[in-house]
């Protein structure tokens, strides 16, 4: 294992994909509306869907991200999306967040309480601290005691899923992919308060789900009954659903594979004897069946979206957000392991990219292709946020570390070249939020109370 740095996919690879993440925040600037962030279509403006949660949310993250990276100007969207979960989305009365909104009133539409949106919650607000902006740190207190005091399962390692709007009743269900954001979320808490169970519940989640995937020759089960029995067959006739589609979902043991070697990143940066072989195993037998299954499987570049428990591709649409956990894979086990085949791959999904998902005429990327790669909107329309490629382009753009999160490891960046003139003061990249809440913190990130750089 080499764990150094290195030139993943080339240095002309690199700066491609640092000057596509400048463009991806410069179609971002559109999706802000008066009370969240909207649904962009396919040219960029906004739509009249309702507002989601977990859009206005990511959006809020990615202004984060915008803002950390030297575009000053997204300081302001952070603010509006702090206020809008303050505000509009919040339940006021029972606690939580509303699911979804009305786009001209902010009235509720959809006021159930689900783990997915929250989990987003709680990474808009912690990037939103680390941005060091008004209202976040208590944006993040809330979102934190909401989700220990409803949808953290200790004795199962897993969220729930979700309740109604008054937590009177829960889902008979709990989902793989609200685990997997649940375990992105702790990964930032982890980084910004310094406290030490969120590392250990993102490293049980991770190998508790590599422990399944094991058993299944590497291919995840996604969905679970209320007693934590998997149901295999679930969603057989909605094959193609956004959130909870049946089968292995491909792109999903992608992104647990970079987060396995995160996870892996935080546990060195606290103990350097720590050797986490489990999680590089994980990492890499995941990456290896999703590349195995989803990649170029039936004639034509791209990953399919979903498979059977053997394999047998069932959606075969090319979702962009597989190929963005690919790269992010690829880049972390190179990483981690030195092999030249993480660097090939890397380049080759950059080019398949750039070649059919990224839109240069009206902006960001296509988010679904049909089997012959011909723009398709089977399961997304539009291009709702930019969450996903954002933040893969940033990750190889700028040669980030494994650990800590994107928003955190941005943050401490001494050699930050910010774009367009802007230029970040010492005071602004400062964290700003009581020291009781979150340890004592400086210009270069947080510290715990002794003072030691987590």
């Amino acid at each position: 294992m080499t764990d150094g740095t290195m030139s993943l996919g080339g240095p002309e690879a690199a700066k491609e994909m640092r000057a596509e993440a400048d463009r991806l925040l410069d179609f971002a600037l559109a999706s802000r509306v008066e009370h969240g962030f909207a649904w962009l279509d396919d040219s960029g403006r906004p739509t009249d869907r309702p507002l989601e949660l977990w859009l206005t949310c990511r959006m809020t993250h990615v202004a984060a991200l915008g803002f950390l990276s030297g575009r000053t100007e997204f300081a302001a969207l952070v603010d509006h999306g702090v206020q809008a979960l303050t505000t509009s989305f919040q339940d006021r009365t029972h606690g939580g967040w509303f699911a979804s909104i009305e786009g001209p009133s902010g009235k509720s539409i959809d006021d159930r309480k689900q783990a997915y949106p929250h989990a987003f919650v709680l990474l808009a607000a912690s990037s939103a601290v680390v941005a060091g902006r008004p209202g976040a740190a208590e944006l993040l207190a809330l979102a934190r005691q909401v989700h220990e005091e409803h949808f953290w399962v200790a004795s199962k390692n897993l969220v729930q899923e979700s309740f109604s709007a008054d937590w009177s009743s829960s889902e008979p269900y709990l989902g793989v992919n609200a685990t997997m954001h649940t375990v992105e979320a702790y990964l930032a808490l982890h980084d910004v308060t310094g406290e030490p169970h969120y590392l250990d519940r993102a490293e049980a989640m991770t190998l508790q789900v590599a422990g399944w995937a094991r058993a299944r020759d590497w291919r995840i089960p996604e969905h679970f009954d209320a007693n934590g029995h998997v149901m295999p067959d679930y969603n057989r006739d909605r094959p193609a659903d956004p959130f909870r589609p049946f089968g292995a979902t491909v792109g999903h043991g992608l992104e647990w594979s970079r987060l396995a070697l995160s996870v892996r990143a935080s546990r060195l940066r606290l103990d350097a004897s720590y050797n986490g072989g489990e999680l590089v195993t994980a990492a890499t037998e995941l990456a290896n069946r999703a590349v195995a299954d989803g990649w170029a499987v039936d004639g034509a570049d791209g990953f399919v979206y979903t498979t059977d428990w053997d394999g047998t591709p069932v959606v075969r649409a090319r979702m962009h957000w597989v190929v963005c956990e690919a790269i992010g894979a690829a880049y972390a086990l190179g990483l981690v392991t030195g092999e030249k085949r993480w660097d090939d791959s890397l380049l080759a999904w950059w080019r398949y990219a750039q070649q059919h998902l990224i839109d240069t005429d009206a902006g960001s990327w296509h988010h679904e292709l049909d089997e012959q790669n011909q723009v398709s909107h089977g399961t997304w329309a539009g291009k709702p946020d930019v969450y996903h490629a954002l933040q893969i382009c940033l990750l190889v753009g700028d040669a980030l570390p494994l650990a800590p999160s994107f928003a955190t490891a941005l943050s401490r960046r001494e050699d930050t070249e910010y774009p367009r003139g802007h230029e970040i003061r010492a005071s602004e990249r400062r964290i700003s939020c009581p020291l009781s809440m979150f340890g004592v913190l400086s210009a270069k990130g947080p510290r715990d109370q002794s003072g030691r750089s987590w």
